[in-house]
């Protein structure tokens, strides 16, 4: 089935200090929708920014996308949260693009910029502090409803509404939802999937070593 893909929000926030459990915490995860037209770095949006540099940011996840379909399925398991566009710290809002249709090393072109998909979103703690639950991270998980992450090919700026373009699709065809499955799948490991995704030239450096490290168990 074809889906008709649209940007419903872009959503940017600067790091900010709050407090959590008694502790102060630095963090980027609280974005705001903002409207008209938005630059779009190599490293982030404009207005947009990470606390943590070590694990958040960077190259590989310069813009983190997230499926506007999953906020039903949120709504229904926490009922009476306000959820709001960028809840979960998404810089685009999409809908019509999902973890099983965007596949390593898909190119999209969203306005004047081409982004490319890079790996899903594994949470640290501070989306459980986003949630006010510090179950979310591991029910985020579960779910497989992660987002995925976009590097910037090319600069240049967006908007809601824009609708994005394919522009090439990888030829191995490696889903994000295929690798949450080999991430997470310890019982029955797809070697074949693996293989193919260490194929993938877009695939991150970190991923490969994850997904070489598997292989490397399978023959201990």
């Amino acid at each position: 089935m074809v889906r008709t893909m649209k940007i419903l929000s872009v959503n940017v926030g600067l790091p900010m200090e709050i407090v959590a459990n008694g502790k102060s915490v630095t963090t980027g995860i609280y974005k705001n929708p903002v409207h008209g037209r938005v630059k779009v770095g190599r490293l982030n949006l404009e207005g947009d920014g990470q606390a943590d540099l070590s694990v958040h940011g960077g190259i590989n996840k310069a813009v983190y996308a997230y499926p506007s379909e999953h906020y039903k399925y949120w709504r229904c398991e926490l009922p009476g949260l306000d959820m709001p566009w960028g809840m979960f710290g998404e810089n685009l809002t999409l809908e019509g693009l999902l973890e099983d249709s965007a596949h390593i090393g898909d190119r999209f072109r969203m306005g004047t910029a081409l982004l490319m998909v890079t790996q899903p979103r594994l949470p640290c703690y501070k989306l459980g502090v986003r949630f006010g639950r510090d179950d979310m991270p591991d029910r985020f998980l579960t779910s497989r409803r992660t987002g995925f992450y976009f590097a910037v090919v090319e600069e240049g700026e967006l908007g809601e509404g824009d609708a994005p373009e394919p522009v090439y699709r990888e030829t191995n065809r490696v889903s994000i939802t295929d690798l949450l499955r080999l991430e997470y799948d310890h019982k029955n490991p797809d070697f074949r999937l693996i293989e193919r995704a260490l194929q993938v030239e877009a695939l991150t450096q970190g991923w490969q070593k994850r997904l070489r490290k598997k292989l490397g168990e399978s023959h201990i």
